[in-house]
């Protein structure tokens, strides 16, 4: 049974943990040899990363920033708050920014996140999603690594929410329209 206000599962647990697994092995042979840092966005890439770095087979450094552009809403605001920046010296290192979706790309893109990392001396800079829904793009930001293309849903679940809730299913699920448009 379904918690209230979730209409479906979009991807099931054993799709996402297989998807994980291919991004994990792609990054693994792409960065074989290199020096790599994830910076997973939070709150939402946070289950995300944690998968996807016990994959990984290559050593890596972990870190965290803080985005957010949704607050209590469906749609990104256009407004980015930055709470968190990266800790992590990544001066001559690779850096995968990892999130859980990219949608209008607007968070990415308002933070200036990949600059300010590019400004702090990485060598390369590249974005992992979980989730990537292109019919919402209004940017030039795309997914170097992309688990799943999803249609224009509001989705939770593995980390994503809606108000604080739902992060702790283990799978996507479409979130009712009349559940949040109340």
């Amino acid at each position: 049974m379904l918690p209230d206000g979730i209409s479906k599962i979009l991807i099931s647990e054993e799709e996402i943990a297989q998807g994980v697994q291919r991004l994990a092995n792609q990054i693994s042979l792409d960065y074989s040899g290199k020096e790599l840092v994830l910076v997973g966005v939070l709150k939402g890439a946070f289950i995300f990363l944690s998968d996807l770095a016990k994959r990984i087979n290559i050593p890596v450094m972990i870190d965290f920033a803080v985005i957010s552009s949704y607050g209590g809403a469906t749609k990104s605001s256009g407004c980015v708050k930055i709470s968190k920046e990266p800790d992590e010296c990544v001066s001559g290192r690779h850096v995968i920014i990892v999130e859980d979706i990219v949608d209008t790309g607007l968070t990415l893109k308002l933070s200036n996140l990949a600059g300010k990392i590019r400004q702090a001396g990485a060598v390369d800079i590249r974005i992992c999603s979980l989730l990537n829904k292109p019919d919402r793009r209004c940017t030039d930001i795309r997914p170097d690594y992309t688990g799943f293309d999803i249609p224009d849903k509001f989705v939770v679940g593995y980390g994503l929410d809606y108000n604080g809730l739902y992060r702790n299913l283990p799978y996507i699920g479409i979130l009712e329209d009349k559940f949040y448009s109340k």
